[in-house]
């Protein structure tokens, strides 16, 4: 009699951790926690390990989506600037665990490849996806082919520099870099420094912030532009310019027929992230424009390229 066989599918992000499993047909039911930040990088995998537990099935094989940088030799995300932690081992205790073959993507390389099978990219060859969220990061297919690069860094666009003599700091500690302007761990300073630059009126802001400047929020920034807050829409129209020139960098180089952004900026906020990209993209392209769009899968893109892989992972050892 054959059995039906599964694959688990693991979405390590920066705020949060979502495990799942699945087989061609998708995924199936998903755990999701906080980001286990108080344990130590061995507290990382331990929480990986302690959720797979809660899944009921057998499974074949496991894939990962990490938040990076990755090394991929050793299954380890290295110096990561969005978790306290230089090193933190990933693919080996799955397997000491496990005895399963385990796949590891940078979270948007699976993002795209989720795009690709399960989402709007089905059937295309040149994709491309972007990742608005706590920390910022792409992943490209071209020309069939998933970019991984030799360390499995291939697209981090979040450190694209913007502007190498800005004032805004990466959390990676370079200047102008497209995440120091537009992730959600970095709006509210650029918010700030916009504020003060053009003397902007910050009164709805701060009712939102309990008066204090330093206490704006990325969503309370994205409310208040929701709620017709002239100055924080003017933010969220500057935002939106600057992911403009990003999305076209991406385009320039990778030349996809797509794009799709995912994260939760994105997800929470789809007109206040999409219009002013696409108002703005057509000024900084050389190749031809793509369709952008906000991603199908939702909170699930990385997991489903997760999935993705762990079953392309267990093909390989078969």
């Amino acid at each position: 009699m054959h059995r039906e066989r599964f694959y688990a599918a693991v979405d390590l992000g920066a705020t949060n951790v979502r495990v799942s499993y699945g087989n061609a047909e998708g995924l199936r039911e998903t755990i999701t926690e906080r980001t286990n930040r108080e344990s130590g990088p061995e507290g990382i995998s331990d929480q990986i390990l302690q959720m797979l537990e809660l899944i009921d099935v057998r499974i074949s094989a496991i894939g990962v989506g990490s938040i990076g940088p990755i090394y991929l030799e050793t299954g380890t995300i290295i110096n990561t600037p969005n978790l306290p932690f230089e090193r933190i081992s990933i693919v080996e205790p799955l397997i000491e665990a496990y005895k399963v073959p385990v796949g590891m993507l940078n979270d948007c390389s699976a993002a795209v490849l989720g795009e690709q099978v399960f989402g709007a990219g089905k059937g295309l060859k040149n994709l491309a996806y972007v990742t608005l969220s706590t920390g910022l990061g792409g992943g490209a297919i071209v020309d069939g082919n998933l970019l991984l690069g030799k360390d499995g860094n291939a697209v981090e666009v979040g450190h694209l520099t913007i502007d190498p003599d800005s004032p805004l700091v990466c959390g990676c500690g370079c200047r102008g870099h497209w995440e120091a302007y537009c992730s959600g761990r970095h709006i509210p300073k650029y918010a700030r420094l916009l504020i003060e630059e053009l003397e902007l009126d910050d009164t709805q802001l701060l009712r939102v912030s309990g008066g204090d400047r330093q206490n704006i929020t990325t969503e309370g920034i994205y409310r208040a532009a929701s709620e017709g807050d002239p100055t924080a829409q003017e933010v969220i129209r500057r935002i939106g310019a600057v992911n403009a020139i990003g999305i076209a960098d991406m385009v320039n180089v990778f030349d996809p027929e797509l794009v799709t952004i995912g994260g939760s900026i994105a997800l929470n906020n789809p007109e206040l992230t999409l219009n002013p990209i696409v108002e703005n993209i057509d000024d900084h392209l050389i190749n031809r424009r793509p369709e952008t769009l906000i991603t199908p899968l939702g909170a699930d893109a990385v997991l489903h390229g997760a999935l993705v892989y762990a079953m392309r992972t267990a093909r390989k050892v078969e």
